[in-house]
């Protein structure tokens, strides 16, 4: 085998999931046809999960850095914002960061950590057998050759060539909406002006190098095929229709359109060939929710993948990839069609009273801090929880782990996160108690972080739990409450058989 797992694809998802796999030692190679980095950005943000994820892996720091912090978001360009701040989430904000800069951060990442980034190089066919995965790529001069991996993974974008070529259906619905992007080196507008624009549904976003974004659906080209390209006579008598000026825009350095086609892969593994982001799931970035589902999605991939790989997962265990992402992939798919229809039932003559008048509605329930909360989880995916796998579970189970304050015996961690940071499953236990250390030391040590914990913070979740196994994406595994040693030792070792496999 060249290489243990090709990545096909050096978007965001790809770039994590790359530097995910690396980080627990498998031989990892990216494959990506462009030449150079991706220097437009479509999406501009980060999501509370998200930022929790670069915390997990010690890499927040460098985004924090270079982004800037938003408190609140929104859904379907509600007036009344979704208030992220009052989660429960030491992030509780958006990190409004292009996604260029993102690319580029963990794309420094995954080379700190060894992944070889082939820039320039197509994947035109995928074929596998019980061996392994034989990828094609068509690189400089057009010369073809074939690669062979033990697994690959397409995060290659809506129109994969990896999906199409294991097969795997792509349902859903066309496209029958469009909207408009640009962003622009120059712009005039009067005093006012924005806040006039951003009332009639634009979104204007100063980016870096000076640029200005605009975004606008225009009710008389809303049906304009995505395909079509974008040009700056169109942007500017759309934007004067819309608002009655241009704002003075000049040197756009990029015009994009981009329409509302909706589609959920059948199934996100097919063998050795595994999808993750656009290639598993596409739909109007309403709310800003694609990048940062394909994020969560290598998270969830990246250690079952290396389990598998590195010969000690448990039997299902990638297949519960499928299991647990492709029903937030449906949740993300059905609720950006819900705020795509929001936003054009105001653009069709016939439905925009009504339109405006459901609009009321749904703001005026997002002002009850009950309703605002629970769309915050989902938007945020901070609610996220995915199901347990074993009756009569803890509450805890498949929720993310509270990242509370703790004094640890064995650790100079202050926090639950920090003790992520090599992506391995961490089983906090109390202080005293060698059951758990004894356990993990009898065969896990490869794989699992023992830490005796003196004190935590308060927590409501946390309230009686005396040991958690946290997974490496910062899930609860398993959780216990009980003060029987006997009961709670035979209930750990099926908890690290059931998730970290045989002992070694």
């Amino acid at each position: 085998m060249d290489v243990d797992v090709i990545v096909v694809g050096a978007g965001p998802t790809g770039l994590m999931l790359a530097c995910e796999l690396a980080l627990a030692g498998v031989r990892t190679r990216i494959l990506e046809r462009r030449t150079e980095a991706q220097r437009d950005s479509r999406a501009l943000s980060l999501h509370p999960r998200s930022v929790e994820l670069m915390d997990q892996r010690g890499l927040l720091d460098r985004f924090l850095r270079v982004g800037r912090t938003v408190p609140g978001w929104h859904f379907a360009g509600l007036p009344t914002h979704l208030d992220f701040s009052r989660l429960d989430s030491r992030h509780g904000y958006t990190l409004f960061l292009a996604q260029a800069r993102t690319e580029a951060l963990l794309q420094e990442r995954a080379h700190e950590l060894g992944v070889e980034i082939s820039r320039g190089h197509e994947t035109v066919g995928v074929r596998q057998d019980s061996a392994g995965v034989a990828v094609e790529v068509r690189g400089q001069g057009n010369r073809t050759e074939t690669l062979r991996a033990r697994y690959a993974v397409g995060c290659d974008g809506g129109r994969s060539v990896v999906r199409r070529a294991a097969g795997i259906d792509f349902p859903g619905t066309d496209e029958t909406l469009t909207g408009v992007l640009g962003d622009f080196a120059v712009m005039d507008p009067q005093p006012g002006a924005l806040d006039d624009a951003r009332a009639r549904g634009l979104i204007i976003a100063p980016l870096e190098e000076g640029l200005t974004r605009i975004v606008y659906l225009d009710p008389e080209r809303m049906r304009v095929p995505s395909l079509e390209s974008v040009t700056l006579e169109e942007f500017r008598t759309s934007l004067i229709r819309i608002v009655g000026s241009d704002y003075g825009i000049a040197e756009p350095r990029w015009l994009s359109r981009f329409g509302n086609a909706t589609r959920l892969a059948a199934s996100y593994r097919s063998g050795r060939v595994l999808l993750a982001g656009d290639a598993a799931h596409i739909h109007f970035p309403a709310a800003g929710q694609g990048l940062n589902t394909g994020l969560q999605d290598a998270m969830n991939l990246g250690w079952k993948l290396a389990a598998a790989i590195n010969n000690w997962a448990p039997p299902g265990m990638l297949d519960s990839y499928d299991a647990e992402r492709r029903p937030v992939g449906q949740s993300v798919t059905e609720n950006t069609e819900i705020q795509t229809l929001l936003v054009e039932l105001t653009l069709v003559p016939r439905y925009e009273r009504p339109g405006a008048a459901l609009r009321g509605l749904l703001d005026r329930l997002l002002g009850m801090p009950e309703v605002n909360r629970r769309l915050a989880d989902q938007i945020s995916a901070l609610g996220t929880a995915y199901p347990p796998t074993v009756p009569d579970a803890d509450p805890l189970v498949g929720r993310r782990m509270p990242d509370v304050g703790l004094k640890a015996v064995d650790s100079e961690a202050t926090r639950v996160y920090e003790l992520l940071h090599q992506g391995r499953f961490v089983l906090l236990s109390p202080a005293g108690d060698q059951g758990p250390k004894a356990a993990v030391d009898s065969g896990y040590a490869d794989r699992v972080t023992a830490v005796s914990v003196d004190t935590y913070d308060e927590h409501a979740e946390l309230d009686g739990v005396r040991e958690v196994l946290v997974r490496p994406d910062g899930h609860v595994a398993w959780a216990n409450r009980t003060g029987d040693a006997d009961e709670r030792g035979d209930q750990r070792a099926r908890a690290l058989t059931a998730w970290a496999g045989a002992p070694t």
